[in-house]
This record gives C-alpha cells, structure tokens and sequence, in this order.
C-alpha cells in the first residue's frame, strides 16, 4: 500500500453496499445506504498520547458520517481517526 497514514489516522476499505430489492425493484447505487463497517488497510504510527489499537486486516465497525472519502487506483477509501472506530469485529 502506497498510502501511509499519519498519527492515529487509519485507512479502511468499506465492504460493498449490500443488494437490496423491494418488491422486485432494485435499488439504484445512489440510494443505497453507505456501509458502516470495513477492513482496515494501512495504520499510523499513533501518537504519544494515543497508542493504535487497531492493525491491518481488522473488520471494523465505524460512525455513519466517520471519515473522509479518498480514491486512490480506483479504489474508494476512508481515512479517519482511530477514534472514530466504534468496534472491532
């Protein structure tokens, strides 16, 4: 991975928006509902006040409005906070 995170910043790929129909209707990409869970990809270093807990390869679970979107080789990221990790799965 190319993307190095800073501080207690970790990088997570979402997993993919679960396939929904009602009815027999599909439900278009963009009303689907962001997920709220991922794996972790790449971790920084921490801080001296704030030790990483999380590591590569951890299922996490994080908040609805967590992090900040990134494309990187076509692939969709978030970048957020150690913090902003509600669990580890």
């Amino acid at each position: 991975m190319k993307i190095k995170p800073l501080a207690d910043r970790v990088l997570v790929k979402p997993a993919a928006a679960e396939e929904k129909t009602v009815g027999g209707i599909i439900i278009p990409d963009s009303a689907k509902e962001k997920p709220l869970k991922g794996e972790v990809v790449a971790v920084g270093n921490g801080t001296k006040d704030e030790e990483m807990v999380v590591k590569p390869n951890d299922q996490v679970l994080y908040g609805k409005y967590a992090g900040t979107e990134i494309e990187f080789d076509g692939e969709q990221y978030l970048i957020m906070r150690q913090s902003d990790i509600l669990a580890i799965i």
